[in-house]
């Protein structure tokens, strides 16, 4: 194996899939408190009074709220997130946990409501910044890194339900305040940061759901070129706060093969890349809009003329390193007749005949991981990150109370070899955080049984179960990869 000696090997988490607490130290709601649990056959709804004072519901992160409608918590109904798995209360002891498998890195985010409840108050919430300002100091006490997204999934639900969300250009200032805030707060403590997690989700969304009346694929561009303008302005801060910070864009993975050497197919490949992986990195990394910018605002009826002064602020703000979330790939053909749909997430295409599939649907696919690394290093040449890559799965406690999860074991030994290979290749590949260290709400069905970590914790679909802590057989074996910088993978 050829890691580098400094290279950095950790986890990865969200606040609003961990932290539960969501009523407590001052924090304000987000959109995800007002979501219910789905599964692989059904999706994640917002809950909601119409204009009528009825019960309603709206696809989560697909589907705007109609008019009138208010964001509601009925008191039948179980919202996962709101619980989670309470690293709020418990981050001493998962901390603690991370340190014994020998992390150098741990990816958390700060739940923006947290620190500003509905994200336009003049001063923070002191409660939120005294509790990062303790998990950032348990994590030093063990000589971990953090590394900080700034905003993942976790709105205010104000500034979504209220303020119009990104479309509206105001959140930009709403934002950059709040990334100030956090940066001069924590400027001796993280070095770290990521301005906006899967920063393109919104562009595969559009995608997916084409010209829906209840999906704006022009407002989703236009509120992807204010958060871009948002994250510039972050970079900008940051270097004034502390020159040594470093701070990096977060794009969810998206590989995409034609199925056929059909050259359609092969077109179709390239331009769904372009579309829903290229285009915002683009951006973030290089500092300008790419080429086929134009293609894609035509499709959508835009007509947006970017000012100069904005020009100049994506320019100035340019990230310094580029991170990203791999689990699996997708194919894709023109020939839709002859190919068999895939039934996982909304990024899985068409079934790839030479992969296997997981319990949902995401193909298993560490070639991919390879291939897309040296791509990303080819076209950006700066430092590169995979912060997310696991295997969402069911686990099977034995009665003896372990977990024999070497399915997840070997998803992920194919990856680090994978990494290996990349790096072999050239790639300046820096950091690997798998997603997750520790069992949480998926962020896609919201289930617990979409178990991802080293550590079980025991809590079912229905937020039932104790919270206790134990340790899977790949705790140990991922404590003996990082101990041996990579090299022993059995």
């Amino acid at each position: 194996m050829t890691f580098p000696k400094n290279f950095l090997w950790g986890g990865a988490t969200a606040a609003n899939q961990v932290e539960g607490a969501y009523d407590e130290g001052g924090r304000g709601r987000a959109l995800t408190d007002y979501t219910l649990a789905g599964s692989v056959e059904k999706s994640r709804v917002v809950t909601f009074l119409d204009e009528n004072g009825n019960y309603a519901e709206s696809i989560h992160m697909a589907e705007k709220l109609p008019k009138g409608a208010k964001l509601h918590i009925f008191e039948d109904k179980y919202y996962p997130n709101q619980k989670a798995i309470d690293f709020y209360h418990n981050y001493k002891e998962d901390i603690k946990l991370f340190a014994e498998m020998g992390f150098s890195i741990y990816r958390m985010s700060i739940s923006w409501p947290r620190i500003y409840p509905n994200g336009i108050e003049e001063k923070p919430n002191q409660e939120g910044l005294d509790f990062y300002r303790k998990v950032f100091e348990e994590l030093k006490k063990y000589n971990i890194e953090p590394l900080v997204t700034i905003s993942h999934y976790d709105n205010p639900a104000y500034i979504d339900n209220n303020l119009g969300g990104w479309a509206n250009r105001e959140i930009i200032d709403l934002y950059t305040k709040y990334s100030k805030t956090v940066m001069e707060e924590y400027r001796d403590l993280v070095k770290y940061w990521l301005t906006f997690n899967e920063i393109n989700v919104e562009l595969m969304i559009a995608e997916l759901l084409g010209h829906s009346d209840k999906f704006d694929r022009k407002k989703a561009y236009q509120a992807l070129h204010n958060q871009m303008i948002a994250s510039a302005k972050t970079v900008i801060n940051a270097r004034d706060i502390n020159p040594d910070f470093k701070v990096g864009c977060m794009i969810a993975g998206f590989v995409c093969y034609p199925l056929t050497s059909d050259p359609k197919d092969i077109l179709l490949a390239q331009d769904k890349m372009q579309r829903n992986f290229w285009y915002p990195a683009d951006v973030m990394v290089r500092g300008a809009y790419p080429y086929y910018t134009k293609k894609l605002w035509e499709e959508v009826g835009l007509e947006f003329a970017i000012s100069e002064e904005d020009k100049n602020i994506l320019k100035e703000g340019k990230v310094d390193y580029y991170t990203f979330s791999y689990y699996s790939s997708q194919a894709v053909t023109v020939n839709l007749d002859e190919a068999e749909i895939s039934k996982g997430n909304f990024a899985s295409g068409v079934v790839n005949p030479y992969l296997t599939y997981s319990d949902w649907g995401w193909s298993k696919d560490p070639d991919g991981l390879r291939y897309i690394l040296n791509e990303i290093y080819t076209r950006y040449q700066v430092p590169v990150m995979v912060v997310e890559n696991g295997l969402g799965a069911y686990d099977k406690v034995e009665d003896d109370g372990s977990i024999i999860d070497d399915y997840r074991i070997d998803y992920m030994k194919d990856h680090i070899v994978a990494m290996d290979q990349a790096i072999k290749d050239g790639v300046d590949l820096i950091a690997y955080t798998s997603w997750a260290p520790i069992d949480l709400i998926s962020a896609g069905t919201g289930q617990m049984s979409k178990r991802y970590g080293f550590i079980y914790v025991d809590l079912d679909d229905e937020g039932n179960g104790t919270l206790k802590r134990s340790k899977k057989k790949s705790f140990d074996w991922y404590k003996k990869v990082i101990a041996s910088n990579g090299e022993d993978l059995d």
